[in-house]
């Protein structure tokens, strides 16, 4: 327990968490960052994995080696001076990484954090619990340790009292308890908290946003991916237009899961108060397309009914409603498209509002770049550029859609009644 010396020491700068309360109004203000004078701050990297392709390689290594922005190439000023890596499979780059860039590997988080000594010394946290060997749950979801080792980060700012800016990679945890207390833990100790993927952050084709406090009547999202994992992505695209509706965030009431023939059904229903949703969104979405499925001749063609069944083996669909009465539909179509699609439904417009977010292609992948520079942003001012109830309230949808597929029913959500008011500014890559 932490007395209140200990308690004052971990008084960083703005929290994004305690800004914005899971029942609270008040707006964020967003800082941009700039390097500060002086030594560089020094950054501990916590990872389930360290290989080519994966999270600590698309993400850590933006702070070994720079990242493209706006023309130049962006040296944060950050060192990574130590790193916990949880598994080292044969292909491991964290021991190559670690003798080619100098910094230690350590045996333990606790190690990292304290740089091999007895007191907290780095200035800001990279977590990243994505990729690696765990085990699954019932519902498909793997357990990757982001608990436990949000757990561990913050015993050391309880024992050494003093706490530093952390970063969270995609959803907080596959379990919404441990997600929501650790969302509270971060607002009770007062640092700075940011969570989530890269597509929010990412570029946009075309460069658009919701129009701020806009009425929203129903959104709809269409991708690639699987459970557990492109559900986040997608969700997460949804999240970060739909928050900007009027009155902000108030969170999500029920979710219904389908898959298979049951969303061809759904999709014949032809509207949302019949089972299915707007297929003028479908449309829209497809239209924003640039992996959109063709036949053998390969020209660019609407596909027809017959042959979207045809190409999608096995579509899966979340239906969920907001508390405010907002309908939000997130598609996962493998075989007809390969990309991130948004489409919405704005009272008193004649067309939908509509995008592609766009995700450059591997082994650049400056998307995560994009995500990086709002690290980066939290760790130099103290100060998140987005909440991190947006990562906590996807997250949940995620649960609960898993659940509904594996129960085959609605889930009913009084406890995802997460409010909170995104910031005006989109942190949204625009050049």
């Amino acid at each position: 327990m932490l007395d209140r010396r200990q308690f004052l020491g971990c008084v960083g700068g703005g929290l994004a968490a305690r800004q914005i309360a899971l029942g609270g109004e008040t707006q964020p203000q967003r800082v941009e960052a700039s390097p500060p004078a002086g030594p560089r701050k020094r950054l501990a990297i916590v990872t389930t994995e360290w290989r080519f392709h994966s999270h600590a390689w698309h993400m850590g290594e933006r702070f070994l080696v720079g990242y493209p922005r706006q023309g130049a190439w962006h040296h944060p000023p950050l060192e990574v001076v130590a790193a916990y890596v949880d598994q080292q499979p044969a292909n491991d780059l964290s021991r190559r990484r670690s003798q080619e860039f100098g910094f230690p590997l350590y045996p333990s988080i606790a190690a990292a954090l304290r740089c091999g000594g007895d007191r907290l010394a780095v200035d800001a946290v990279l977590v990243i619990g994505e990729h690696g060997n765990y085990p699954r749950n019932e519902y498909g979801q793997k357990k990757y340790p982001r608990y436990e080792f949000f757990k561990q980060v913050v015993d050391v700012f309880r024992a050494d009292g003093r706490c530093v800016p952390m970063f969270n990679d995609k959803h907080l945890s596959w379990k919404w308890a441990w997600a929501k207390e650790m969302v509270q833990t971060a607002r009770d100790l007062d640092f700075p908290y940011l969570a989530g993927s890269s597509l929010p952050v990412t570029w946009r084709m075309p460069s658009i946003d919701m129009p701020w406090q806009a009425d929203v009547e129903e959104v709809m999202g269409v991708s690639i991916g699987s459970i557990d994992s492109y559900d986040f992505h997608c969700l997460e695209m949804i999240q970060c237009m739909a928050e900007r509706r009027r009155g902000g965030e108030t969170g999500v009431a029920w979710v219904e899961a389908l898959r298979g023939d049951a969303v061809w059904k759904a999709m014949r229903a032809g509207s949302w108060d019949q089972g299915g949703w707007d297929p003028q969104l479908f449309q829209a979405c497809l239209c924003r397309s640039q992996t959109l499925a063709q036949p053998d001749t390969f020209s660019h063609r609407y596909p027809t009914s017959a042959q979207i069944r045809q190409w999608v083996e096995d579509p899966i669909v979340y239906r969920y409603q907001y508390r405010d009465g907002l309908r939000a539909t997130m598609m996962m179509m493998n075989g007809l498209v390969g990309d991130f699609n948004f489409a919405a439904r704005v009272k008193g417009q004649a067309e939908p509002v509509s995008t592609l977010f766009y995700l450059p292609s591997v082994p650049n992948v400056v998307y995560s770049a994009a995500l990086m520079s709002q690290a980066e942003e939290t760790f130099l001012t103290g100060q998140a550029p987005y909440p991190v109830e947006r990562t906590l309230l996807t997250g949940g949808l995620v649960e609960a859609g898993v659940q509904s597929l594996h129960h085959g029913k609605r889930i009913e959500t009084p406890y995802m009644d997460v409010q909170y008011q995104a910031p005006q500014t989109s942190a949204y890559w625009k050049s």
